[in-house]
């Protein structure tokens, strides 16, 4: 910073007792002044920005501060979320066993219902016959008047 001041400083002196196109001399007091309130009001923007980032810097500190204590909130919330799924990946290996269990006992039940239907068509068919006789023996009693 200090190369930046000294080369605008330089650049000032350079200009002092120097003739004009028409060989009158001309002061650069008044130039010298301009760059001085110009270095002065650039030292003051600085300094203005200096202070703002110490504030920023100040923000955000109490900010990390306060992010530490979320962080350890946030990993417990995780040690319970990763308790909880491995509780749930149990529960589901169960829920898995037990549809396994429940396709042998439908199988079991299909092979019940499949001997229940050849025993009722058995049955159908040796009641068949019976039909035939209760069905010729009221006829029979119809056309007698028994009835």
């Amino acid at each position: 910073m200090w190369a930046i001041i000294r080369g605008m400083a330089d650049k000032g002196t350079s200009d002092r007792g120097r003739a004009d196109d028409r060989g009158e001399a001309t002061s650069s007091k008044p130039a010298d002044r301009q760059r001085i309130r110009k270095l002065a009001q650039a030292a003051l923007n600085a300094d203005v920005t200096v202070e703002q980032l110490e504030g920023i810097i100040a923000d955000m500190g109490e900010t990390l501060e306060g992010l530490g204590p979320t962080m350890t909130k946030m990993d417990a919330t995780i040690e319970r979320l990763d308790a909880t799924l491995v509780r749930m990946s149990g529960t589901l290996d169960q829920v898995d066993t037990t549809v396994d269990r429940m396709a042998e006992v439908v199988m079991r039940l299909e092979r019940v219902v499949a001997r229940v239907e050849v025993l009722v068509g058995i049955g159908e068919a040796a009641l068949r016959p019976l039909g035939a006789i209760e069905s010729a023996g009221r006829s029979v009693a119809a056309r007698l008047g028994l009835r």
